[in-house]
């Protein structure tokens, strides 16, 4: 209500002086004018005491007035009892006693319409208006202000009149009588705004936008809220512009735009935090996580969790520390999969929410145990939580709530077999859920999506279809396309499961139109890929759909389509950083923006080589962490800013991103030497592609967990230097192989995988003869030359691109054998003094979980490798930097963009912090001085290479994060974005001796006898397998060619 814009303060006057004196008023030898005057100071007395505002002067003040009252009455002063009447009333109400406050202000207003005078009428009018809001006697109070409306506009005091509009639209608002409120209000903003009162126009603004925003209409909420915001910074009002962003943010997150959404609430987060308000900035950091939570990006998620507990805490607010501590068990649980540690959050949220005696509160945080349990199979103990749950609910008067865990006890009632209790259960949620207003749209949508899947468990489709649909229009209405495209994936399954598969495959394709326009809104490729990540499910029903369809309909082309589909689930972010690569997307931006770039990635190095600094010699803990979180928070700014700039870029805003290629593009792609396998892994059933020039197939193969498992096993035997026996794969390769065994012939097979497959040598499996039974000892490379991709769209991008490139002029650059310890050999020992020294080295500088940077010891072999590599170069067209010149700044020098092939013979370390990535190069100079070493997967990204191949003859640079929908997110899609068009890379610590003998014999193949990349990598690892010394995959398989072929 804006009880706060109208009327502040005891504006009860008397204009001029008119007493009016009868012979009654004379009293105890006082004539009228005396009591007149008495009574005058006793009411000044009054206000002083009030306008101090504690309880005692308030009482006080009323005192006083009670006084005055009593001396205007002997005095027959009419104009002063009215004005102390209304006084009167009006602390009555301020004390919050509206009955005692409407009888003084009913006399006080007799009095004024008595006088005739309108000013007083008006604020009597009001006030009684206000009082019987807030006795919640809506009717009553638009009565008073309808007939203040009517003096003010004979008075022709527009503020005024804004003010009792505003208060009418409250009044209707507060009925749900939602047309009058928006009606009311719009006549106090057209009011306001001929006023200039910018303020109050603002105000009402962002109530217009609440009352949008709580019917559902979020378009109009938006506009209600930009206009509102413009205002607010015309006057610099620094809180309400926070405010304002973050209601912003809430809507356009509802709209599905989640990264303008996280631009508004990042501009609050910053405003509050410049101002140092923690509660606020506790609450819009609260929503971060829950907006990064929904697209995936968990990391961020409980960054911003964390944060805002941090706040709670240096608040001491309980209660904002258990809704955080509930909300970061919540991502454990729902996202991590982690019931154990979802558990212990909500333990904690209880403890807190029991010190507060707040028994709604832990109501919610069992029902959401109960959940837990229920997901995880313990039934019972689900069943005991939510009973608990309900009946510290009971009485309460919270029916959503009730309504919410009735509907979660009928699924366990239903998953125990109980259908009689889950009807019952459902029944009385449903009637509860049912009977809400229209403004509990959300849950009600909820609801109905609830005791629709309820339904469906129980095998009564009709039941499920209908509720399912009723949740659909409401998300629809709302626009609440993420909800949306849920409910189609479920009404996907619901009809699937019927029998229906055409009107399934109609309903997914819905809920995937809309996952690609969402998925298009988001700037950020990071973002864009987790997000990606979480609607995979989609994709693989569709292709499982397509696919039940072919075998009904085996010459429609639905084999064709679930191949396209396949494509178009996977590695669409580097496809369309591919297509990126070669504009400058920072043409026509914002200098400024630039320069902030630039500033960041300076800040970054020297943080890095502070870090490097730091380990290098004596350092306590709390240093070091204090380090890597300014530079986890760089990472973070750079991150960001990178969107702004794409944000204000006219290049990007033109950008048109390739579409997946269908059958007839791959095949155009293809040449007649080579296959195509394209694996599509789902939770039932998998399928494998095969695909040639003038042949395509579709085989169902095992489900992923099975697959999975089996590649797991086979890795484990792989990484053991001892394991030579190819027939511990026979498992694997019996899911993966033997459907199409006897067609692969001796052709090049191009491997599109996803899941565990991506980090598999498919070099390694053991092969099958045209009767399909395995040959023993021979390995799949043995008639095969064999590259993986991420997709195979990826290439056609390259491709094109690549087709506009002239060939670099020269042949082969070099880096190796960089000088990483203190006590290398090559470091003068007369200088090596003052090179403080520990044990930890630059394992502790960039900590690893043990994948590549476990420990930094030198690579004895790779300088002989180097040489032996540069020796077989005739042209002299090489360029090298071994040793103490294999350093990060001819890493990024721009002279490498002029060789065919980059060969990079160093430490690989994968970090958790997939930016802080790198390649490790010489850590000291000659002169032991220390420096920057790392080259990070950001500096990759920033290079300009071009490659016809770059080697990266280091540990484990074939791996990453195995981001769903997505692969492999490493090093090596930094070479491809920064400009290789092949990348041969390892999947595991790979043996140093070994590895110069591999790369050794692959050069040459490569340099002598002109094979291909991919060709000279099988011949070169063949020969180990056929060495005695070497015949151990753990050798030679680690090595994987990506890229074009």
């Amino acid at each position: 209500m804006f009880t706060g814009l109208i009327f502040t303060g005891i504006l009860f006057t008397v204009p001029g002086v008119n007493l009016i004196v009868t012979p009654a008023a004379v009293a105890q030898g006082q004539n009228a004018e005396e009591l007149s005057a008495e009574a005058e100071r006793l009411f000044q007395e009054g206000i002083q005491l009030s306008e101090q505002g504690t309880a005692e002067s308030l009482q006080q003040a009323m005192e006083k007035w009670k006084q005055a009252l009593q001396l205007f009455r002997s005095a027959a002063d009419r104009r002063g009892e009215a004005k102390t009447l209304g006084n009167i009333g009006i602390l009555y109400s301020s004390l919050g006693e509206q009955e005692a406050a409407i009888t003084y202000l009913n006399q006080a207003l007799e009095l004024s319409e008595a006088e005739n005078n309108i000013p007083n009428q008006i604020t009597s009018l009001v006030r009684l208006g206000l009082a019987h809001h807030q006795l919640k006697q809506f009717s009553q109070s638009i009565s008073y202000y309808d007939r203040a409306l009517t003096l003010l506009r004979n008075t022709g005091e527009k503020a005024k009149e804004a003010h009792v509009l505003a208060q009418i639209a409250s009044a209707y608002h507060s009925l749900r009588n939602f047309p009058q409120a928006i009606a009311y209000n719009n006549q106090a903003l057209s009011l306001y705004e001929a006023e200039q009162d910018l303020a109050n126009a603002a105000n009402i603004l962002k109530v217009l936008g609440l009352i949008y925003q709580s019917l559902g209409n979020n378009e109009q909420a938006i506009d209600q809220y930009k206009k509102a915001l413009e205002y607010w910074q015309k006057i610099n009002s620094q809180s309400d512009v926070a405010t304002t962003l973050r209601f912003m943010g809430d809507v356009t997150g509802n709209l599905g735009n989640y990264q303008q959404a996280i631009d508004y609430y990042n501009q609050a987060l910053a405003i509050w935090q410049e101002m140092g308000k923690k509660p606020e900035s506790a609450q819009v950091a609260q929503v971060l996580g829950q907006i990064y939570e929904k697209l995936g990006d968990i990391e961020r998620s409980l960054s911003y969790q964390n944060q805002a507990l941090s706040l709670w805490k240096e608040l001491k607010d309980l209660a904002g520390q258990a809704q955080m501590l509930s909300e970061i068990g919540l991502t454990y649980y729902a996202k991590l999969d982690d019931s154990i540690q979802a558990l212990s959050y909500y333990e904690q949220a209880v403890t807190l929410w029991q010190q507060l005696n707040q028994p709604v509160e832990e109501a919610k945080i069992l029902n959401l145990m109960g959940s837990i349990y229920s997901e995880s199979e313990n039934y019972q103990q689900a069943q005991q939580y939510l009973t608990r749950s309900l009946q510290l609910l009971q009485g309460q008067k919270l029916p959503r709530y009730e309504a919410d865990t009735l509907l979660k006890m009928a699924k366990v009632y239903s998953l125990l077999g109980d259908n009689n209790q889950a009807l019952a259960s459902v029944n009385r949620g449903m009637a509860i859920a049912e009977s809400l207003p229209e403004t509990e749209f959300g849950f009600k949508a909820i609801s109905f999506s609830r005791a629709g899947n309820i339904y469906y468990l129980l095998n009564n489709y009709e039941a499920a279809l209908k509720y399912h649909n009723q949740a659909l229009q409401i998300w629809q209405t709302t626009k609440d396309y993420s909800n949306e495209a849920f409910e189609w994936a479920i009404l996907a399954e619901i009809e699937r499961d019927r029998g229906n598969l055409n009107q399934s495959l109609d309903n997914i394709e819905n809920a995937i139109e809309i996952v690609e326009n969402l998925r298009r809104n988001i700037i950020n490729p990071d973002l864009r890929q987790s997000y990606f990540s979480t609607v995979q499910d989609y994709y693989e029903l569709k292709i499982d759909l397509l696919m039940q369809l072919h075998q009904q309909q085996p010459n429609q082309g639905y084999d064709a389509l679930a191949l396209q589909t396949s494509e178009n689930s996977r590695a669409r972010v580097l496809t369309e950083l591919l297509t990126e690569a070669n504009l400058n997307i920072r043409e026509g931006v914002d200098p400024n923006l630039l320069a902030e770039e630039k500033r960041l990635n300076q800040q970054l190095s020297a943080k890095e080589k502070q870090r490097q600094d730091l380990v290098s010699a004596s350092y306590n803990q709390s240093d070091l962490d204090k380090i890597k979180a300014e530079i986890d928070g760089i990472l973070k700014q750079l991150s960001e800013l990178e969107t702004k700039i794409r944000q204000n870029s006219p290049t990007y805003a033109n950008l048109k991103y390739p579409q997946a290629l269908s059958l007839a593009e791959i095949q155009e792609l293809l040449d007649e030497d080579t296959l195509l396998l394209e694996y599509a892994l789902g939770k039932e059933r998998s399928y494998l592609f095969l695909v040639g020039k003038n042949s395509f197939q579709v085989h169902q193969i095992p489900a992923d967990a099975q697959i999975d498992s089996a590649i797991e096993a086979y890795l484990e035997l792989l990484k053991s230097p001892s394991q030579t026996d190819l027939n511990a794969g026979k498992k694997l390769s019996d899911m993966l192989l033997s459907p199409i065994a006897d067609q692969l012939d001796k052709q090049r097979l191009i491997i599109v995988g996803n899941g565990k497959l991506q980090l598999l040598p498919f070099a390694a499996l053991p092969i099958y003869n045209s009767g399909g039974a395995t040959t023993g000892e021979l390995p799949l490379l043995i008639n095969h030359e064999i590259i993986s991709l991420p997709s195979f769209t990826s290439i056609a991008v390259q491709r094109e691109e690549w087709q506009k490139r002239p060939p670099a002029p020269k042949t082969l650059a070099v880096l190796a054998d960089p000088v990483f310890d203190a006590n290398d050999s090559r470091i003068d020992p007369s200088i090596k003094g003052k090179i403080a020294s520990n044990n930890q080295q630059l394992a502790d500088i960039i900590p690893v979980d043990n994948r590549g940077c476990s420990s930094i010891r030198r690579l004895l072999y790779s300088g002989e490798e180097a040489n032996n590599i540069l020796a077989q170069v005739t042209d002299g067209k090489t360029f090298s930097a071994l040793g103490f010149d294999a350093t990060r700044a001819q890493a990024i020098s721009p002279n490498l963009q002029d060789y065919n092939i980059v060969h990079l013979a160093t430490h690989g370390c994968i970090e958790d912090n997939l930016l802080l990535s790198s390649l490790a190069f010489s850590r000291y100079d000659e002169s032991g001085n220390s420096q920057d070493s790392f080259l990070r997967l950001q500096d990759i990204f920033n290079l300009r290479l071009n490659a016809e191949l770059v080697v990266l003859s280091a540990c484990e640079t074939g791996t990453g994060d195995n981001v769903t929908g997505e692969g492999i997110v490493g090093l090596t899609r930094g070479f491809m974005y920064a400009g290789a068009r092949r990348v041969v890379v390892s999947l595991w610590a790979v043996n140093d001796a070994a590895t110069a003998n591999l790369m050794d014999n692959f050069y040459q193949k490569m340099l002598q006898e002109n094979l291909s990349p991919a060709a000279a990598l099988r011949a070169a690892q063949l020969e180990m397998w056929q060495e005695g010394n070497w015949r151990s995959p753990y050798y030679w398989a680690a090595f994987t060619i990506q890229g074009d072929w």
